[in-house]
């Protein structure tokens, strides 16, 4: 930004002589404009935050963070839902500002640095992310690996696995309802091509799985293979450990054992 100060100089003085003198008016020359200019310095880019960091910092706050798309959940009206990861944590971009050409350029792997704001939803209780955010693609690629977490199932511990990879191993398919393996929608109110809602228990506790359908829709495996589920089936997954008043995994693949 430049900022430009001028000043003008002008004394008029005035020589009175007596009765009928000649009246002089003598004015100084005017002063050089004075120019003062401030060159523009440019913001340095947002140092990129650790997962501690990004954990520690204020809900509401502006964070920086770099990470490796992990899957993408939905594009709608330049704004992306994407799963990131790094070696320490896992990430949820929410409404990420992204043309639907870049949307495609979003392979998994591919290494980006976010800039957006710490949020969480629902508020106290949901997911952590980094909404409406920007990005910027950055040299690197890496495919982070499934974390088995079945032994956490039930405990405290879960929840530092949020948005990452996930396996659950080893849970046999219970009874949604009159007999039912699965629910179209959390309620049974849906119909094909909706989210897929599904319970399984383990040791005798029974925990709730979804198959997002914005994620993984209708004609995904996934899909079909929750679709054709019978109660009793022991089964292995795989998917992203979202969180809604506690865990919601969203199930990327079901293996029936």
């Amino acid at each position: 930004m430049k900022k430009v100060f001028a000043s003008v100089l002008s004394i008029a003085v005035l020589f009175a002589g007596g009765c009928g003198a000649k009246q002089e008016e003598t004015s100084a020359p005017a002063a050089e404009t004075e120019t003062e200019t401030t060159e523009t310095t440019e913001t340095a880019p947002a140092a990129v935050m650790s997962y501690a960091d990004f954990m520690a910092a204020e809900m509401g706050s502006e964070v920086t963070v770099e990470a490796f798309v992990q899957g993408k959940q939905s594009w709608w009206e330049d704004a992306a839902t994407v799963y990131a990861q790094d070696e320490n944590g896992g990430y949820l971009f929410y409404g990420l500002a992204c043309s639907e050409d870049d949307y495609k350029k979003l392979t998994e792997g591919q290494k980006i640095r976010v800039t957006g704001t710490k949020t969480q939803w629902p508020e106290g209780t949901g997911v952590i992310e980094i909404a409406e955010g920007t990005f910027e693609v950055v040299d690197g690629n890496w495919v982070a690996p499934v974390t088995d977490v079945t032994s956490s199932l039930g405990t405290d511990e879960l929840v530092n696995y949020m948005n990452q990879k996930v396996g659950f191993n080893g849970l046999t398919v219970e009874d949604k309802g009159d007999g039912a393996a699965f629910y179209y929608n959390w309620d049974n109110s849906g119909t094909e091509g909706d989210d897929l809602y599904f319970d399984a228990s383990l040791n005798g506790q029974k925990y709730t799985f979804t198959v997002e359908s914005y994620l993984t829709d209708s004609n995904s495996e996934v899909y079909n293979t929750v679709e054709n589920l019978k109660v009793g089936d022991v089964i292995d997954m795989e998917g992203f450990l979202y969180w809604y008043e506690g865990m919601n995994p969203h199930i990327t693949k079901v293996t029936v054992k």
